[in-house]
């Protein structure tokens, strides 16, 4: 039995805990609980990579009083924690155990922080200082950057995975569906959809690169959101999921305004 993990469950200190599964030789997430919990494996670090904080917050909707543990990354451990400053989760209701990226995915994702702050799993690989595909991008001009997006929107089917699969893409009334805004009959969509998105995006995104996963067209969100977050830091001195840091995009009594809805 994975002994962290079951703990929790034997303990009764979780009432389920979010982690994987092999099922036919593939990962993945799986909901285990004391009625269950035989079917914990010891753990292994994997490159399997599901919305784990996505199907959190789901549970957490539909079972308000119960408490959940969660394997998480360093981007689902900063996808949690902005879940918590927006008030989409309790922080008494959750209890992380991290596990670290292998160097494979980190230099993937050239992610800046590829482990959570406590690693209970695997072993911390250095950061990715930098974005190559940010910097290829900053070296065009202005006339050639804009072309470069604009025959990335123009491949757009407007199938809402990057909404859908986002972890702090949680609004109950989302702006990309207004068609005063975004007219539904045109495709690809006006580049004000990729715009939309990308400014809620600001101060919320925590780089998982998900969006950029499930995209049909292979269009290079993370890149945009990814330049995004690199203005936001540059403004307002913030990273989105970072401990002991309020979000800027946060006006007191705001929370109550984003009440939990059914994505």
């Amino acid at each position: 039995m994975n002994t962290k993990i079951g703990k929790l469950l034997e303990e009764a200190r979780v009432d389920g805990f979010l982690a994987y599964r092999t099922i036919h030789g593939f990962f993945f997430p799986y909901l285990f609980s004391r009625e269950n919990a035989r079917k914990l494996e010891p753990w292994k670090q994997t490159k399997a990579h599901y919305p784990m904080a996505k199907l959190l917050l789901a549970l957490a909707r539909g079972n308000p009083n119960r408490t959940y543990g969660i394997l998480v990354r360093g981007c689902e451990e900063r996808a949690i924690r902005e879940l918590f400053k927006w008030g989409q989760l309790e922080r008494e209701r959750v209890v992380m155990l991290g596990q670290a990226c292998p160097a494979e995915l980190a230099r993937h994702c050239e992610c800046w922080q590829p482990y959570p702050s406590q690693v209970d799993y695997g072993k911390p690989v250095p950061p990715v200082k930098g974005s190559k595909r940010v910097q290829d991008l900053e070296k065009m001009t202005a006339e050639n950057r804009l072309q470069w997006w604009l025959s990335h929107f123009n491949r757009c089917i407007r199938c809402f995975g990057c909404r859908d699969v986002c972890p702090v893409c949680f609004c109950t009334d989302c702006s990309m569906e207004h068609e005063k805004l975004i007219p539904s009959n045109k495709l690809p969509p006006d580049t004000s959809f990729h715009l939309v998105r990308a400014v809620h995006m600001t101060g919320r995104c925590i780089d998982c690169g998900l969006c950029e996963e499930v995209c049909p067209a292979r269009i290079h969100l993370r890149t945009l959101y990814k330049e995004v977050n690199r203005l936001v830091e540059e403004v307002f001195d913030y990273k989105p999921g970072t401990d002991g840091q309020n979000s800027p995009f946060i006006f007191p009594g705001e929370e109550a305004m984003l009440p939990p809805g059914p994505r």
